[in-house]
């Protein structure tokens, strides 16, 4: 009974209960401390973990970047390749093309050679036909130095004023102008048709031209019809040329009618002289245009 007594005088006690609430007291506090620290460990970890994840997605993001660089990397590599090869296929092609067997090779040499020696031919033959030209219009000046006809000093040319040699509106010579005609024609054809003038004779032309009095057709019948009647005095034996330049004559020989399409104009002046246009033109025409020709086809197949 004593002790009973005791014990419960033990917890009657004040200072028991109050050791008590402090030991709770710190144990709740350590309990709280222990949640706080937790908390703050959790929360630095999940904090960790989001920046982690940032990372981790931006990493992502730049590898799959890198990865479409590298598959566009590998696109134009493999796009590079297709056309290196397709160059080296038509550096094949071309190379093979460009060979030639040492036949094929002589042969376009010698093809070259016979070019070379035909374009120096022709420049001789140039060369020689404006030295003739020159040679043939000094003899016929030298021919006609003491005859009232004069002899063009650029295309020695000579010109028979049609009032002269036809009355008006006619194309059959007159009488007088057969005379004219028989004395200038021997002469000047003779020179044209000399064997070393021959040769590079293209075309003698007779043209005949009329005043602008009158229609185009009408007087470009006129003046072939006059250019015709001096012609086919040339070609007359009895007027003067052997039968064998009357031969050579027929091989070059051009009758053309000009009509009014040529007129000669007053000096100084825009009105036509209508006499001077009135005329008969007798000219030559040497192999030039013949040689250029030939120059120029030559030097297109080199």
């Amino acid at each position: 009974m004593k002790n009973k007594k005791k014990t419960k005088a033990v917890f009657a006690e004040p200072g028991y209960w109050q050791s008590y609430s402090d030991m709770m007291a710190a144990l709740l506090l350590i309990f709280i401390l222990i949640i706080a620290i937790t908390l703050a460990i959790y929360k630095q970890k999940r904090t960790d973990l989001e920046e982690a994840q940032l990372q981790l997605n931006a990493t992502k993001t730049e590898l799959e970047a890198s990865r479409a660089d590298l598959e566009t990397s590998k696109a134009d590599l493999e796009a590079s390749e297709e056309e290196l090869r397709n160059s080296l296929k038509e550096l094949e092609e071309a190379y093979a093309k460009a060979t030639m067997t040492q036949e094929e090779l002589d042969a376009a040499y010698l093809e070259i050679d016979e070019a070379r020696a035909e374009l120096s031919a022709a420049k001789s033959e140039l060369r020689d036909i404006v030295g003739i030209r020159t040679d043939i219009i000094g003899e016929l000046q030298t021919r006609f130095s003491n005859s009232s006809m004069k002899v063009d000093a650029q295309t020695g040319s000579i010109t028979f004023s049609s009032d002269v040699l036809f009355r008006y509106n006619s194309a059959t010579l007159t009488a007088e102008s057969r005379d004219t005609l028989k004395e200038i024609i021997p002469m000047y054809l003779g020179v044209l048709l000399q064997s070393n003038f021959r040769p590079y004779l293209a075309e003698i032309i007779i043209e005949g031209h009329t005043d602008t009095d009158g229609g185009y057709e009408s007087n470009m019948t006129l003046s072939y019809n006059r250019a015709n009647s001096v012609a086919r005095f040339c070609l007359d034996e009895a007027n003067g040329l052997t039968k064998d330049q009357i031969e050579q004559l027929q091989s070059v020989l051009t009758v053309n009618g000009r009509s009014f399409s040529s007129p000669i104009y007053q000096t100084n002046s825009t009105e036509v002289d209508m006499a001077a246009s009135r005329r008969v033109e007798i000219k030559f025409r040497l192999k030039e245009e013949e040689m250029i020709n030939k120059i120029t086809e030559v030097l297109n197949q080199e």
